[in-house]
């Protein structure tokens, strides 16, 4: 192969044997040169290429650093989603229909069972209380007369006894006594009664009269105020909107827990008593002990979930109701 590049080459040089026998001409010119010589340049590398050995290539490999690779963590339980819920929670109403006069509390205030939290307009119902008791006043007085004259026939009645039986007054006069005590006793009876009616009457009105204050039915904090000063309120809703049916939400704190739906097919896993790990959303970096309360022994057919409530470990004030939480049922271990 090397023969023939030098063959090639001697090829291309001039003769100066030649020069000395042809006639004499004009020097070469520059371009023809310079053409002379990039031709020789082109064919020493045409030959080169021709005889440069035929290698393998590799297939080229990258290196994929360590660090950039992202991390697996195998979950440590079940988890799952839900919220916070009070167990103990009412919208406070009235028993009655009235107008509101006084609304004693506000949001975020902290109340006593029994306390009042707002009164209604009770003028009627204070007339009518007044007027019962009035009537009950009036029924003692009858029965304590009748006491009285019943008491008077039972001596009147025993005198005559007395005197018929010496002979000085008639059968008459006695039959007379008799049948006027008779007449007394009944009277006392009536009276009894008359009183006792006239008191129920009276226990009636001011029970009637209480139903215009509404108080607290368990002791909790207020998170929603609903009804103001002059607005009607009622025990039912009326139409068009202008009538309202609770004066405040009443929540009791101690009874916050958590409830999560569970797939339908992991429910197996949990248990009652199981502990848990709860991570509100408001505080992701807070985990908050936890446990199964129970499984609510019924399945959603359009989510094919089940219910479950959990009960926190220890009270926390950062909980609130409805706040979002996500939660991790711990493997129970022998």
């Amino acid at each position: 192969m090397s023969d023939d590049k030098s063959a090639l080459l001697r090829s291309l040089s001039i003769d100066r044997s030649l020069d000395d026998q042809a006639p004499r001409r004009g020097p070469i010119g520059p371009l023809v040169l310079s053409a002379i010589i990039l031709g020789s340049v082109a064919a020493g590398g045409a030959v080169g290429w021709m005889v440069k050995p035929v290698t393998k290539s590799k297939p080229a490999t990258q290196a994929i650093p360590a660090q950039g690779a992202a991390r697996v963590v195998a979950p440590s339980g079940l988890t799952a989603s839900g919220y916070v819920v009070a167990r103990t929670r009412a919208t406070v109403a009235a028993e009655v229909t009235g107008r509101v006069v006084e609304v004693r509390v506000e949001e975020g205030q902290t109340v006593q069972a029994g306390q009042v939290l707002a009164t209604l307009d009770n003028s009627l119902a204070t007339v009518d209380a007044r007027s019962t008791q009035a009537r009950a006043v009036s029924a003692q007085a009858a029965l304590n007369s009748a006491q009285a004259q019943y008491a008077q026939a039972q001596r009147d009645l025993a005198r005559s006894q007395s005197l018929a039986k010496t002979g000085y007054i008639s059968d008459a006069s006695l039959q007379g006594a008799v049948l006027k005590a008779r007449v007394a006793e009944a009277q006392e009876s009536l009276s009894r009664a008359q009183l006792a009616a006239a008191r129920s009457d009276s226990n009636r009105t001011q029970v009637q009269l209480s139903k215009y204050e509404i108080r607290a039915p368990f002791a909790g904090v207020v998170i929603d105020k609903a009804a103001q000063p002059g607005e009607i309120i009622s025990p039912l809703s009326a139409g068009g909107g202008f009538t309202r049916t609770g004066i405040c939400t009443l929540v009791d704190m101690d009874s916050l827990e958590i409830e999560v739906d569970v797939n339908e097919a992991y429910i197996g896993r949990v248990s009652a008593g199981q502990k848990v790990e709860a991570v509100l959303d408001a505080f992701p970096n807070t985990v908050l002990p936890a446990r199964v309360i129970a499984t609510i022994p019924t399945a959603s057919r359009d989510k094919a979930t089940v219910r479950v409530r959990i009960g926190f470990e220890a009270k926390d004030v950062r909980v609130l109701p409805e706040m979002a939480v996500k939660v991790t049922f711990l493997e129970n271990r022998p």
